[in-house]
């Protein structure tokens, strides 16, 4: 029953002479059939709440999850990861690794085509993606002008060329086990020349891909639509295209209690954070729905690679932050299980081990237990030796992580070590993280891809920030030894020692206080199905339905 305005128009012109209650009726039967034809669409839609403004959609660019999670909608690469993070076929749908470990040849799909655009002139508005179009996407990737934050995933790369239309060579400087599943990241995405020369910088807000979905409309900060991709090259088990979805919509309320708000009230599907300010109403202090929440909503969890922890910077002036003795008791000093239960009601491991987190090769050294005792010892011993009656350390943080500061600025304080918190905006935090002006921080590393490599590697001495990751400035010769000595390994059990010896390194220096090992926890409503808790929490929404009525 829809009516063009100028029909609908005449129609209530023809009505001015007719009896109130008729045009009453009439009036309730178009808004009825409005609301049931907006209903059905709603269920085609994917609708989530992003609290952070989206500053991009070139994959270029996408160094958070509030980009990667657009991004990856609307691009594909030459690999990606399955839910167990396995590297699985993409755009490649094979490849071959030389015995020297150096060079990877991935053959190609032929039969995967950009989402349609005029810019492409031709009939149909589009073309298939070839090798020539990695070769152009690494090389913007590494482009100085374009200042990609992804530039560094090539650094170990010598040199990649398109051999055919179906065939990309590239081959490694050196040894690097974990290659490909630097691959699997958004930055490696392939994108087209023209459209990207057609926009120029205002790509960021014009993409063009192959994803499952294609860029529909974008009013920043309010609300971003992405529509199916008729021209979507993968398929489900039983012959059915995907994605099954019409289109994902995006919200961008910063308020998380406003982002409950609208889930509660049924206007998202999903609800991806655990706030201090609503988990008492969502969840038991065990982890479990409430009972008023049982029959419309369902939890999905699964492991995360995450570590949440708070950093000691090394090269800092302050003599108790330079001191192993109080970063030792820090560790030592407070209830991580307690921790866990109260203020994250069950979510999350409690980090009694190294900085490599739960379900990674090499997680498992042995930690800090919760001793009081000790902690009461090595302060006591840090101000025999130094004279400093009143040791403190200042931990900047934003204000989600506030009450977990406070926790531990309560435990570490009857134990004499004052702990003062220094609260932020996200953004400065990580300025002031990254440029060395702050001399305890708390702060989280998500797997950028699936080796513990990676998370070593913020405590390789050349990563000193800014020019990499190592925001603690941790400097340890046998540590860099065997951190290099890794990469000749291709055989995980073999790299897996190295690594346990480098967590064990670190954690007896303690440039760090382990925190938690995080856990994805996603809420939806019943009638969503297909969404599965990713450990590197990427959002893949390809195989997600949703049907009418609550499963």
């Amino acid at each position: 029953m829809t009516l063009t305005f100028l029909k609908l128009n005449s129609f209530l012109k023809s009505l001015a002479h007719a009896p109130f209650f008729i045009i009453g009726i009439l009036f309730l039967c178009l808004v009825s059939c409005n609301s049931k034809a907006e209903a059905e669409n709603d269920l085609n839609v994917f609708r989530y709440n992003e609290h952070y403004n989206v500053a991009t959609l070139d994959p270029a660019f996408a160094r958070n999850p509030p980009i990667i999670w657009p991004t990856n909608q609307l691009f594909n690469g030459l690999v990606q990861q399955d839910d167990s993070l396995n590297i699985v076929a993409d755009i490649a749908k094979s490849w071959t690794v030389s015995e020297d470990a150096k060079t990877y040849t991935f053959t190609l799909r032929d039969d995967v085509y950009f989402h349609k655009h005029k810019q492409f002139k031709t009939i149909d508005s589009t073309r298939s993606v070839v090798a020539g179009d990695f070769v152009y996407s690494f090389n913007r990737l590494k482009n100085a002008a374009v200042a990609s934050p992804g530039s560094w995933v090539l650094n170990n790369v010598e040199q990649y060329r398109a051999v055919n239309d179906t065939t990309l060579s590239i081959t490694l400087k050196k040894e690097f086990p974990a290659f490909l599943g630097l691959l699997t990241m958004r930055y490696c995405s392939v994108v087209p020349k023209e459209i990207v020369a057609f926009y120029g910088n205002e790509f960021r807000r014009n993409p063009v891909g192959t994803g499952p979905f294609k860029f529909k409309r974008w009013e920043e900060g309010v609300k971003l639509v992405l529509r199916k991709n008729e021209l979507y090259f993968e398929y489900d088990a039983d012959g059915n295209q995907l994605p099954y979805l019409e289109a994902v919509a995006i919200t961008f309320l910063p308020d998380k209690q406003s982002e409950f708000l609208q889930f509660a009230q049924g206007n998202l599907d999903m609800l991806n954070s655990l706030d201090p300010s609503y988990k008492d109403e969502l969840l038991t202090a065990t982890g479990k729905l409430k009972d008023n929440y049982k029959d419309r909503v369902k939890t999905i969890t699964g492991p995360f690679l995450n570590t949440e922890y708070l950093g000691f910077f090394l090269d800092s002036k302050s003599e108790e932050v330079r001191s192993k003795l109080l970063r030792q008791a820090v560790n030592y000093g407070f209830d991580r299980v307690k921790m866990i239960k109260y203020l994250r009601n069950g979510i999350g491991t409690p980090a009694n081990a190294g900085f490599i987190p739960k379900g990674l090769p090499g997680y498992g050294s042995p930690g800090f237990e919760y001793d009081p005792a000790k902690a009461r010892d090595l302060i006591n011993q840090y101000i025999k030796e130094t004279g400093n009656a009143t040791p403190s350390i200042t931990i900047g943080t934003n204000s989600q992580y506030l009450d977990i500061c406070e926790y531990i600025q309560r435990e570490l304080g009857k134990l004499g070590l004052n702990i003062i918190i220094d609260v932020m905006p996200p953004s400065t935090l990580r300025q002031l993280k990254s440029t060395g002006k702050l001399d305890a921080f708390r702060a989280s590393w998500i797997a950028d891809y699936p080796d513990a490599e990676n998370y070593l590697s913020l405590y390789y001495s050349k990563n000193f920030t800014p020019n990499g990751p190592n925001y603690t400035h941790f400097k340890n010769q046998t540590f860099d030894s065997l951190y290099e000595a890794s990469f000749k390994f291709s055989d995980i059990e073999k790299r897996k020692v190295l690594y346990e010896k480098m967590d064990s390194i670190i954690l007896e220096n303690a440039p760090f206080v382990t925190l938690y090992y995080d856990q994805v926890i996603k809420f939806v409503p019943k009638n969503v199905t297909g969404l599965k808790a990713n450990p590197q929490d990427f959002l893949v929404l390809k195989r997600v339905r949703k049907s009418a009525k609550m499963q």
